[in-house]
């Protein structure tokens, strides 16, 4: 991320608009600490290593399956989530990396 005192660097637009609606702000912290917000029973791959399925987040949100994914996509624009594919299922975990660039970059531009 650049650091440019006459405009806002766009990458940091595209997070801050994803953060700017409270669904998805939600939807990151729960994937924040994803064993604490959502069930393993019925997880296909590890919530940590791989994320937390579509259909688990639909659920908790109690939102449309296009709604949450609509969300997510917006996320993962943002750089905020990863997305991995298993089986027919679109699994997402936070970009921690990315997330915490953002921290910094805010830190250092407001």
């Amino acid at each position: 991320m650049a650091e440019n005192a006459s405009s806002p660097d766009p990458d940091v637009l595209l997070a801050l608009r994803a953060l700017s609606n409270p669904v998805r702000l939600q939807l990151l912290l729960w994937l924040r600490e994803p064993t604490r917000h959502f069930s393993a029973e019925r997880a296909i791959a590890d919530p940590v290593e791989v994320g937390i399925c579509v259909t688990h987040i639909r659920e908790k949100a109690n939102l449309a399956q296009s709604t949450v994914s609509a969300y997510m996509a917006e996320l993962e624009r943002a750089g905020l989530v990863k997305s991995t594919r298993v089986g027919k299922w679109t699994h997402y975990k936070r970009d921690e990396a990315r997330i915490a660039q953002l921290v910094h970059t805010l830190g250092q531009t407001l």
